[in-house]
């Protein structure tokens, strides 16, 4: 068993209240998103974008957003973590050329996959229109393909949104679990305005808030209590 990786798991607790007197070196918020980029996503398709909430004054602004609460107000630093599922052609366009990147004469069966994957599947299960007809035609496929065999069941836009929150969620938990390697605290925040938060950060329409990770180094009276969790027996079920 890793014990390193084990007391990191154990050291990462949602603080609420950090160390006004202690600031977080910006080299750790870098690396950690670096480190964060590295995250598994869907399809590699990396529809995310990380705000680093950097300056006193942006912080500031961000302590109302977040309805004034404390791990907000003592943050160090803020990331906003934010989906970007309106991006998804432009990257599957960037995975189409790093695939012809590495294309040297006649393409291989994988090679030839990838092209297909990102040139026609993509599109496939990303395209929308007004009309929904898009969508009629993934569940069409997927009804009959299910019918037939073990099938990935696409569906519209609820499906793409799960999807690309799920993938940005593991980037926040990477970022926070380096955050912890570095021996300083996080808490995620679900409590904020998600409209004026987006005003504030200049965010498109179709851009989503995934949550927003305040940093600093924690104290005694940002833990809450004692970490509860259900028993092992209660949530794993071995078939």
């Amino acid at each position: 068993m890793n014990n390193e990786f084990q007391k990191i798991i154990y050291f990462r607790r949602s603080n609420r209240k950090f160390n006004p007197e202690i600031e977080v070196p910006d080299e750790i918020i870098r690396t950690s998103l670096e480190r964060a980029i590295l995250s598994p996503n869907s399809s590699n398709m990396q529809l995310w974008e990380f705000y680093w909430i950097n300056s006193e004054e942006s912080l500031k602004a961000m302590v109302p957003l977040c309805l004034g609460q404390q791990a907000a107000l003592t943050a160090k630093q803020m990331v906003v973590f934010v989906t970007r599922k309106d991006k998804w052609r432009e990257r599957a366009n960037w995975n189409l050329e790093r695939i012809k990147e590495t294309i040297q004469g006649e393409p291989t069966n994988i090679q030839k996959k990838a092209l297909r994957y990102y040139g026609k599947i993509m599109p496939l299960l990303y395209k929308s229109d007004l009309l929904g007809i898009s969508t009629l035609i993934r569940r069409c496929i997927s009804i009959y393909m299910g019918w037939r065999k073990p099938f990935y069941r696409a569906g519209g836009k609820t499906e793409q949104r799960i999807t690309t929150h799920k993938s940005c969620a593991l980037a926040a938990q990477t970022f926070m679990l380096s955050i912890a390697a570095e021996g300083f605290h996080t808490c995620p925040m679900e409590g904020f305005d998600e409209k004026r938060v987006k005003i504030f950060l200049g965010l498109p329409r179709g851009a989503e808030i995934n949550m927003i990770i305040s940093v600093g180094l924690g104290t005694e009276a940002g833990i809450w209590g004692k970490r509860y969790r259900v028993p092992y027996k209660e949530v794993v079920f071995v078939r």
